[in-house]
Parts: C-alpha cells; sequence; structure tokens
C-alpha cells in the first residue's frame, strides 16, 4: 500500500511537478492550493505525510501546520520555505514541524526528506524514558515531573531528549544530533540545535541533579549528579 502524502502549495507548477514526481515513486498523492483548503484536506481525509509550503494566501503553511499538531501530534510535517532567516525555521521546528525545505530543491531530495521523515515515523517499542526526576514518553511527547508537573514537548524536542538521555554521561556529538533529527549539518541545523538544547535545560531545572553540558566544539551531554 502506497504512502499518502498531502502536498500544500499555491504554486501550480510546482505541484504538478512534485505530484508528477512523487506519483512516479508511487506515492499517493492529494493536493491542496493554501493552507486552509490543506486543514481541510487533512482533517476530512488524514495522511500519511505533509509536505507544505510557508508563505501561501489565507492561511500560510506554520499556522496551517499549528492547527494541525492540534489534531495529529505525529504525523511527519516537511516546510518548503524560500525564506532563509533562522527565527523563522526554529518557529517551524517549534510549532511542531518535522524538516524544512529551501527553495529552489532537486527533486531527488525532496524524495529522499520524505522517505526519511516515513521511516522514522515508525513507533518505537520503548516509548518512556527516565532521568532523575522525570519521564519522558514518546508516545505523548510530554515530560513529567516526580509524576506531578508535566510539560508538553515538541516533536524535536522529545527526540533530542530521548538522544539524550540514552546516552546520558556521555557526550553526543553535534554532528550526530542534527543527522539524526534533519539529516543535515548546518549552520541553520546548529544554530536550531542550541536553541532547542537551551529549552530543554529550562524544562529540566526543577532537579539539581540533571545539567546538560556544552561539550564545546563537540557536542553535548546529559550529566546526573549522583
Amino acid at each position: 500500500m502506497s504512502n499518502r502524502i498531502l502536498l500544500v502549495e499555491d504554486d501550480l507548477t510546482l505541484t504538478m511537478i512534485i505530484s508528477e514526481t512523487l506519483q512516479r515513486n508511487d506515492f499517493e498523492i492529494v493536493t491542496a492550493r493554501d493552507g486552509e483548503e490543506g486543514l481541510g484536506v487533512f482533517t476530512r481525509h488524514g495522511a500519511d505525510l505533509i509536505v507544505a509550503d510557508v508563505m501561501m494566501p489565507r492561511m500560510d503553511g506554520f499556522e496551517m501546520g499549528r492547527r494541525i499538531r492540534q489534531i495529529d501530534r505525529n504525523v511527519p510535517l516537511l516546510f518548503l520555505t524560500a525564506r532563509s532567516e533562522i527565527d523563522d525555521i526554529v518557529e517551524g521546528f517549534e510549532l511542531g514541524g518535522n524538516d524544512y525545505l529551501k527553495k529552489p530543491f532537486k527533486m531527488l531530495e525532496l524524495i529522499v526528506r520524505i522517505k526519511a521523515l516515513l521511516r522514522r515515523a515508525t513507533p518505537e517499542e520503548n516509548h518512556t524514558f527516565a532521568i532523575g526526576g522525570y519521564t519522558l514518553d514518546l508516545s505523548t511527547q510530554t515530560l513529567t515531573y516526580l509524576e506531578k508537573e508535566s510539560t508538553e514537548l515538541s516533536l524535536i524536542e522529545a527526540k533530542l531528549l530521548k538522544e539524550l538521555i540514552i546516552n546520558a554521561g556521555h557526550t553526543v556529538d553535534a554532528s550526530t544530533m542534527m543527522q539524526l533529527i534533519w539529516q543535515r549539518d548546518d549552520p541553520y541545523s546548529r544554530n536550531s540545535l542550541h536553541g532547542f538544547i537551551h529549552k530543554l535545560r529550562h524544562y529540566l531545572r526543577h532537579d539539581p541533579s540533571i545539567s546538560i553540558l556544552n561539550q564545546r566544539g563537540i557536542g553535548y551531554m546529559l550529566a546526573v549528579k549522583r
């Protein structure tokens, strides 16, 4: 059974090119012309993955993504953007985006990104991880402190924290983390990673025995005082 891709793009020529390319690669394609229409299509019919332009009339891709995350926390979401500002890219990740592709791009790169996101969307056997007084539940993307105070994480935050927890006491190479989450190591991803680590430190502030250490020039380590 082919994967169902929802393509939300207001450029009709680009929509046609992407649709034909993905169909030749055995994907089922459903299209929408703006974020409002895309939200409606997803609400009614769902999708295995969403590819969405950022700048669209009526409702932009970010707002559509934000509303879709209220419906489905796990469907992979890939943004297509002509923007290059780091703040815009970080905003896309923070609202629940899984990846982004800067325009113009090669169709082969889009296919590779889509296949990687679909592979990563496969459910993991172990959804719960514990560190100090915290429990991370990947299935709900929730971080709970002492079974009392809970914080909802973005998908990126949850994946990064899981990687730090399973490697607690050891430095995780920054490039490895970027490849795991975004499948690339570039200045935009590196700045995004720094921003997400800063947020994770804030989430973990209640337990003084836990800290995320910056191993300068190498990566990050989740340290736990015994």
